[in-house]
């Protein structure tokens, strides 16, 4: 049985003399206030020649190592997040995200006890997937683990930093620390620029921790299924990941959640529905035909909506009233409101808003609350005030969209080779999108007209 230099210790405080008393931690002076021991032990014990934790100096008793450790892993600005904080009973939640939270918070704290392999937190902005993340980290932190907490962003940053001549360390031990910390946590997984380089270092890096088991918190607001393919599958490892998928919207609303910051126009076009579509009085054979054909497709898509579809057509022959019909058919099956209805050129009003000083959020709020919707209804698409900015915001939005394949539903009077080309191409690929071409069809107004 090994022998330890503090062997000392079994006599009671009462006894002890102010030489035996630790000026690190007031107990019994074992470590002669180092806060470390070593054992007596024989050349071949893996003791040999190490430095443990003094038994009586305890890692959550040790807040100066814990505030080191918090600074050296960025948790600063994180310190606050805890379990106990982690709100999963908002009125403005659903029972169903609340639930979803539930599994998140249970799921990080059973982690948190016995960290091994990876945890998977995926959601949308501001669900809580860092707040979880950085109440493992804080855990762990107190438990005298070193941890490292970076946004993906940041790490592909300070690998590139370490290139520099000014760089303290050089690359291979930037890399190194990085792969090799003790609980690692990886936010915001897939906000970073996808360049080659940066996918080999990112898929470096997690190969690494996967192949070694490495205890690693990873959180991602995009579909797995978009990261680059080696990345993929590993975190499709059941074996390893523990995945949990977030449904909760934006906590962070100063008001109100993420759902009703968004304006939608449905209300006004609540007459327009698939029964009170008039595709039979004062209409010719050839009219009737493209209506029906139309209002067929968009049938079809209320009942199943999966990626996009596209109206085409001149101004008055019913877009707008089919598009709302089907919105206003979503709504009401589902029972729910993650929806927006809204023309291009109000979704740019919508956007700019938010630079004003007295805007309740923030562009990136809004705009990832419009990208992120669950259905997107955009009216009068190619109507909208074609700035670069614009048509930036607009390509982004319907990127994403495109990527996730998002129900999206497009109306407009433009011809599909007058869009902006990225649009154009996505508009184009039938896996993803639809278009319904209404001609040779006179508007409403002109047909009541008729006598």
């Amino acid at each position: 049985m090994a022998k330890a230099t503090f062997q000392a210790n079994m006599q009671t405080l009462s006894n002890m003399v102010e030489s035996d008393i630790c000026k690190l931690c007031g107990g019994y002076n074992i470590c002669n206030g180092l806060g470390v021991i070593h054992y007596e032990v024989p050349i071949d014990d893996v003791r040999f020649g190490k430095l443990f934790r003094c038994p009586n100096h305890k890692a959550e008793q040790d807040t100066e190592r814990q505030d080191r450790l918090r600074k050296l892993g960025n948790l600063t600005a994180f310190d606050e997040r805890t379990f106990d904080n982690f709100q999963t009973d908002l009125t403005m939640h659903t029972p169903e995200e609340q639930a979803s939270l539930e599994l998140a918070l249970n799921t990080a704290r059973r982690f948190t006890e016995a960290p091994d392999g990876w945890l998977l937190l995926e959601g949308t902005y501001g669900c809580g997937k860092t707040h979880l993340a950085a109440a493992v980290g804080n855990a762990r932190l107190k438990q005298g683990d070193f941890v490292l907490f970076i946004t993906t962003p940041d790490l592909l940053d300070h690998l590139r930093g370490s290139y520099g001549p000014s760089s303290e360390l050089n690359y291979d031990e930037t890399f190194d620390r990085i792969r090799n910390a003790a609980l690692l946590i990886l936010d915001d997984l897939g906000v970073e620029n996808p360049s080659p380089w940066a996918q080999e270092k990112l898929f470096q890096l997690l190969n690494h921790r996967y192949s070694h088991r490495m205890p690693t918190v990873i959180t991602t607001n995009i579909d797995i299924d978009l990261l680059d393919p080696r990345i993929r599958s590993r975190l499709l490892d059941v074996n390893l990941i523990q995945r949990v998928k977030i449904s909760a919207p934006d906590y962070r609303s100063l008001s109100q959640n993420q759902r009703t910051q968004l304006q939608s126009s449905l209300s006004l076009y609540s007459n327009m529905r698939f029964e009170t579509f008039d595709f039979y009085n004062n209409i010719l054979p050839e009219e009737r035909q493209s209506l029906e054909y139309a209002v067929k497709a968009a049938y079809e898509y209320a009942e199943k909506p999966s990626g996009w579809l596209l109206f085409i057509g001149k101004y008055g022959i019913g877009k707008t009233h089919l598009a709302a019909a089907i919105a206003n058919f979503w709504q009401e099956s589902t029972k729910g409101d993650q929806l927006m209805f809204i023309t291009a050129p109000d979704l740019m009003d919508y956007l700019r808003f938010t630079y004003s000083p007295n805007a309740p959020v923030s562009f990136d709020q809004r705009f990832q609350a419009v990208r992120n919707v669950p259905f997107l209804v955009l009216d009068d698409l190619g109507t909208e005030n074609a700035t670069s900015w614009a048509r930036e915001k607009l390509f982004q939005i319907l990127d994403y969209r495109y990527l996730t394949m998002l129900p999206t539903v497009i109306t407009s009077v433009k011809e599909i080779e007058d869009f902006d080309e990225r649009i154009r191409t996505r508009l184009l690929d039938d896996r993803c999108c639809r278009i319904v071409a209404i001609p040779a069809v006179r508007s409403y107004a002109i047909r009541r007209r008729r006598k």
